[in-house]
């Protein structure tokens, strides 16, 4: 290789590294996944997260930026090494964000790189994030913007080094820690309290398996209506779902539809499906399942409309007990909710309806999948 060749190849890696650096400032997680090779791997083992393939990137990526507020990384290069059609290299970062849930911190880590050349050009073969330092000290600056407002007290009472105090917290269910997983032993409080309930209850691992599992439980040629969900969008259960041949899937139809002249046959699309797919605002201990609603168009299937329903749920989400559970959809869902309807819609969002799931009395018919993993609002 001569030495005008690998100077184009280095400014070509350093191009790639720049871009990624750019795709999640802009959080842009498509065009970020396309700068791997298709098996290509990011590891993350401080957090912990390993995604495989661009998929996995896409939506992991999908999963972490849901939860900023803001979010800030510089990148410094480092060293590169070619060696051929392949290299390695450093890429040294200083992060700095607020999650929705009032943490905030300060990072400084270094990425170690695999880079292989494709027909594509340079591609990140694999990303190793290793954190050096983290600093959750309040941050005391804002996003600029008319959401952006925030009590430096209030955001500093929130704030905790991770796992500091989680134990305890999550047990009690305070408003600072709905956002964290519940515990093993809740999770199966839980799941044990659905089933005697009535509900069929699967304790899986993370959203991949939800995936896997939803094609298990839903026949092929089913009319399916997935509910608007961040769960089911961040996980890739709506994509599987609509995007898709394998299901009649009832939203995409709807969302075609004629709201002024066809809103008749659109309510009675949405309110009885074969399947219907959702996620719920809180699960409690006791085993009630929790669903808040601005419209109330999916409710019918949940309570019963649907002949099959499916929930998939995070595990930040289950709470000891009702009382607990309505709270965690006024302090919590509702805020979160509302940022998302604002940039969607130009509005807010509002808790019109509430529906409370005590007990499935047909045998088979609701399933909960919850997860290990927190997923969603």
């Amino acid at each position: 290789m001569n030495d005008f060749q690998e100077i184009a190849d280095r400014v070509e890696i350093e191009a790639l590294r720049g871009d990624f650096t750019d795709a999640a400032m802009m959080r842009d997680r498509a065009r970020l996944a396309a700068l791997f090779t298709p098996d290509g791997v990011l590891r993350m083992p401080n957090v912990p997260v390993e995604l495989i393939g661009r998929e996995e990137i896409r939506t992991g990526g999908e999963r972490l930026q849901s939860q900023w507020d803001f979010f800030v990384q510089n990148s410094h290069p480092g060293t590169i090494r070619i060696d051929g059609d392949t290299a390695t290299g450093r890429t040294y970062i200083q992060e700095i964000a607020r999650l929705l849930d009032g943490r905030s911190g300060l990072n400084f880590a270094i990425y170690h790189d695999t880079y292989r050349r494709t027909p594509e050009g340079w591609k990140f073969a694999e990303r190793v994030y290793e954190v050096r330092y983290v600093d959750t000290t309040p941050l005391g600056g804002s996003a600029p913007g008319p959401d952006a407002a925030h009590d430096s007290g209030k955001a500093g009472d929130a704030v905790r080094a991770p796992g500091a105090g989680e134990a305890d917290a999550s047990a009690t269910g305070a408003a600072d820690d709905f956002a964290a997983p519940a515990s093993a032993e809740r999770l199966d409080r839980a799941i044990a309290a659905l089933r005697a309930n009535g509900f069929t209850a699967e304790l899986l691992d993370d959203a991949a398996a939800a995936r896997a599992r939803i094609k298990d439980l839903i026949p092929e040629g089913a009319g399916v209506f997935t509910g608007a969900s961040e769960t089911l969008r961040l996980s890739g259960v709506a994509e599987d779902i609509e995007a898709g041949d394998r299901y009649q899937a009832i939203r995409p139809r709807v969302l075609k539809m004629d709201r002024a002249t066809e809103s008749d046959q659109i309510r009675r699309l949405a309110a009885a499906p074969d399947v219907f797919v959702a996620s719920v605002a809180a699960i409690t201990e006791t085993g009630s399942l929790v669903i808040a609603s601005a419209s109330g168009s999916q409710l019918p299937a949940s309570a019963g409309g649907a002949a099959r329903a499916i929930w998939v749920v995070g595990a930040q989400k289950v709470v000891p007990d009702l009382s607990t559970a309505l709270r965690r959809v006024e302090e919590h869902s509702l805020p979160l909710e509302t940022a998302r309807a604002q940039a969607i819609y130009g509005q807010p969002s509002a808790v019109n309806r509430l529906l409370v799931l005590n007990a499935e009395p047909q045998p088979g018919r609701g399933t909960v999948l919850l997860l290990r993993e927190a997923i969603g609002f």
